[in-house]
C-alpha cells in the first residue's frame, strides 16, 4: 500500500510537471502512440512529447549519421531529404537532434516544408545540445515534435544515447545512414532497425573517405541497401510515389547554385570529371554528389571514360 501510494504520488507529480512544461505523456496503449514502436518488445512504456503528438502517426523514415559531418555529408542530407519529400510529400523525417547529420536532416526537412521529429536522450523541456534549442522550437512551430522516453527525474548522461537509438529505429519504416565512420552511434541505430525487421539503407561514399567507411561497409556486407535518392528510399520501402516523371520534377525544382555552376560549363561536347572539377572549383566530394543529382534528374548523363554530357 505504501508502495502503491508512493507510486501514485510520483505519477501525479510527473503529470503536474508535464502540464507546467506543455509536455504530453502518452502510454503504449494510447492510440496516439507510434504504431510501429508499439510492435517491439522493448518499447518505452511512456513517451513524453513536446509539440504535435498527431505527427507521430505519420509514415516515417529515420536519417542518422556522424556528428562530424563533411561537406559531402551536408549535401547528401539535403538531397536525400529533398528528393524523398518530393516523392512522398507526407513523409515524417525522424532523427536525434544531435550535431552533424541529425541537425542537417532536420534543417533540410524544414527547408523542404516537411514535418520532422527529434528523439532526444534527455528529459524535456531541455534540449541537448543546447545550441539546437532554436532548431527544436522551429521544428515544433512547423508541426513537428521533440520526443523522449525519459521522465523529469532522469539525470542527463551519456548512457541514454544508445537506448534512444532503438526508439528512432523502431518508430520508423526504415533507417538511412547518410554518413558514418566504421564505428559510431548511427551504426547502432542501423543494427536496431535490422533487429526490428525494418529497412536499413546507406548512402555510399568514396572508399578513401573515413567518414563514409561505415556506410560502405554496411553496403558491402549486405547489411544495408545502397540509396542514391529519395526515390530509392521510397522504392525500398515499397511506398507509392507522389511524383510525375523526373524531367517534370526538375522543371519544377530550381537548380542549386552548384548545379547551375556545373550546367553552365557544358556546351555540345562532353566533359571529364577532372575538367569539371578544375572549372567549377568544387571539391571532389561536392562535385560527385552534384553530378549524381543532375544525372538522377535527367539533366546530364555519364559516358564511358568518366565523361558527362548535357541532356537538357
Amino acid at each position: 500500500e505504501i508502495s502503491s501510494g508512493r507510486g501514485l504520488r510520483e505519477a501525479e507529480r510527473e503529470l503536474a510537471y508535464c502540464r507546467r512544461h506543455n509536455i504530453t505523456a502518452i502510454g503504449a496503449t494510447d492510440p496516439r502512440y507510434p504504431a510501429l514502436l508499439r510492435e517491439v518488445e522493448d518499447r518505452p512504456a511512456v513517451l513524453y512529447v513536446r509539440g504535435n503528438v498527431e505527427a507521430l502517426a505519420r509514415r516515417a523514415v529515420a536519417f542518422v549519421g556522424t556528428r562530424k559531418i563533411s561537406s559531402y555529408g551536408q549535401r547528401a542530407c539535403y538531397e536525400m531529404v529533398r528528393s524523398l519529400v518530393e516523392a512522398v510529400p507526407d513523409v515524417l523525417i525522424v532523427s536525434g537532434l544531435a550535431y552533424g547529420v541529425d541537425g542537417a536532416c532536420h534543417r533540410a526537412a524544414l527547408d523542404c516544408g516537411a514535418t520532422t521529429i527529434g528523439v532526444v536522450a534527455n528529459p524535456l523541456p531541455a534540449i541537448t545540445p543546447a545550441a539546437h534549442t532554436h532548431l527544436a522550437e522551429d521544428m515544433i512551430a512547423r508541426g513537428g515534435a521533440i520526443v523522449t522516453e525519459l521522465n523529469s527525474q532522469c539525470k542527463q548522461n551519456g548512457r541514454y544515447y544508445i537506448p534512444r537509438n532503438r526508439i528512432i529505429a523502431a518508430m520508423t519504416a526504415g533507417t538511412v545512414v547518410v554518413e558514418s565512420p566504421e564505428t559510431g552511434g548511427s551504426l547502432s541505430t542501423a543494427a536496431f532497425a535490422d533487429g526490428y525487421n525494418r529497412s536499413v539503407m546507406a548512402v555510399p561514399g568514396r572508399i578513401t573517405d573515413s567518414n563514409s567507411r561505415g556506410c560502405n561497409l554496411l553496403i558491402r556486407n549486405r547489411r544495408a541497401q545502397a540509396v542514391l535518392s529519395g526515390r530509392d528510399i521510397a522504392a525500398e520501402l515499397m511506398w507509392e510515389l507522389g511524383l510525375e516523371p523526373q524531367k517534370s520534377e526538375r522543371e519544377r525544382q530550381p537548380l542549386t547554385e552548384d548545379e547551375e555552376r556545373l550546367m553552365a560549363l557544358f556546351d555540345s561536347d562532353p566533359l571529364t570529371i577532372d575538367q569539371l572539377q578544375e572549372r567549377s572549383g568544387l571539391s571532389l566530394g561536392e562535385l560527385s554528389l552534384t553530378l549524381m543529382t543532375l544525372e538522377l534528374s535527367g539533366a546530364i548523363r555519364q559516358l564511358p571514360g568518366n565523361r558527362y554530357e548535357k541532356l537538357l
